[in-house]
């Protein structure tokens, strides 16, 4: 198993930038290959970390690490291999704007798992 990483969270507004290796994606990302658009919302911010957590946790083998009113880190655990995604969220509620970064624990690549993850967050939270 894996150890969580030490250097995760929200410094300045910022998620921990990615590492070189293509099994993270980030909305705050300088790479244009592992960066993805932040999420939007409608609303204040708390209401927004509810729709945020009830689409995480409806996700099978995903469970909440830490919650407090603008931050969000879920460990989200393959089904075969068990390897650990740790996903994060930032609410820039100043903006409107839910920031995310997703990365392997383990490996080099992770074949798209860690945007199709966000893909169906988003989604979730979207329609949610």
């Amino acid at each position: 198993m894996s150890r969580r990483p030490s250097n995760l969270g929200v410094t300045v507004g910022k998620l921990t930038p990615c590492p070189s290796s293509p099994n993270c994606v980030c909305s705050q990302a300088e790479d244009a290959s592992k960066k993805m658009a932040p999420i939007s919302f409608e609303g204040n911010s708390a209401s927004a970390m509810e729709r945020l957590k009830r689409a995480v946790t409806s996700i099978p083998r995903t469970e909440i690490v830490i919650a407090t009113e603008d931050y969000l880190h879920v460990e989200s655990t393959s089904r075969i291999f068990r390897f650990v995604d740790d996903v994060e969220f930032y609410i820039d509620s100043e903006n409107h704007l839910i920031h995310f970064r997703s990365a392997s624990r383990v490996g080099y690549s992770d074949l798209g798992v860690n945007r199709k993850l966000m893909e169906r967050i988003r989604q979730m939270f979207v329609d949610s």
